[in-house]
């Protein structure tokens, strides 16, 4: 039998029917979790205790839902001890608006497993249901705007690190498509000269040398990185020491295509060399199909 470890990383799943919970569940388990679904709560300490003494498990994902009705309040309770004693625990919540959630019930011809009958009612029944967990949930993430591939990439950039290391997302998109669900700090940057007005840069993106060229060429463009760098800078350390370990820098232009794209490469890969940086588009692939 393996030595046993003093922490073990758990992050507890939880929210709405049909928001991603098992996309994020799946997700986890490609990040090396070990995945469990629906572990009822009495046997949370005997199974944390056996995994505990694995050697081969340093992280375990568990998905709650309402499903587990009796067990939702002490699974909050119990999240809220496990902290206490000083366990790695964290709470993540999935959630969707009613709208896109009627429309995956109908495509999908799932029911909802609160209330057969009448979908509006399970989903509210369920968010009081959870709300106990909901308040815990130290991320929440909105489905919504994702698809399957996105969510999966949010949710593998915000567990990828350890808990010592914050990692800082500087992401660009289109404020066409709407702001990314997960942004903490999002940069307006349609105030710079567009691209998309030079018949020989509309057909590239801000990846390419003659866009971020550009782009470059004004002076507010370098104004504006200067700035961001230095709010950056004041701000990060601000973020870590009150225990944040995954903060988001939106940086939107129209499209999501040009500007916001040129931005984000430069500033992601100048702040690499003092933090642990993921440089992420959003919307890149989309507007290209647009045109």
């Amino acid at each position: 039998m393996g030595p046993h470890q003093d922490k073990l990383r758990i992050v507890l799943i939880t929210g709405i029917s049909g928001a991603g919970k098992t996309t994020a569940l799946r997700a986890l388990e490609d990040l090396g979790f070990y995945c469990v679904d629906n572990l009822p709560l009495p046997l949370l300490d005997d199974f944390i205790a056996t995994m505990k003494r694995e050697p081969t498990v340093e992280k375990v994902a568990l998905v709650v839902d309402a499903r587990l009705r009796s067990y939702t309040e002490g699974y909050a309770l119990a999240a809220m001890d496990h902290r206490a004693k000083g366990n790695l625990w964290e709470l993540l919540y999935v959630d969707a608006r009613d709208d896109l959630l009627v429309r995956r019930f109908s495509q999908t011809r799932r029911r909802h497993p609160l209330n057969a009958a009448d979908l509006l009612a399970g989903l509210d029944e369920e968010r009081e249901l959870l709300a106990p967990l909901r308040a815990q949930a130290g991320t929440c993430i909105d489905s919504t705007d994702l698809t399957v591939h996105q969510l999966k990439q949010v949710v593998q950039d915000r567990y990828r690190s350890d808990e010592t290391t914050l990692v800082l997302t500087v992401i660009s998109f289109g404020f066409r498509y709407g702001l990314p669900a997960q942004a903490d700090l999002v940069f307006d940057v349609r105030f710079l000269p567009n691209p998309y007005f030079i018949e020989d840069l509309r057909a590239l993106s801000g990846k390419q040398a003659p866009v971020a060229d550009y782009v470059f060429a004004s002076e507010e463009a370098q104004g504006f990185l200067q700035h961001a760098e230095k709010m950056l800078d004041f701000l990060v350390p601000l973020y870590h020491r009150e225990g944040k370990v995954y903060l988001t820098v939106a940086i939107g232009c129209t499209g999501g295509r040009h500007r916001s794209v040129a931005l984000t490469e430069k500033m992601g890969n100048r702040l690499a060399a003092l933090h642990n940086v993921q440089i992420r588009h959003r919307d890149l692939e989309r507007s290209s199909k647009s045109r």
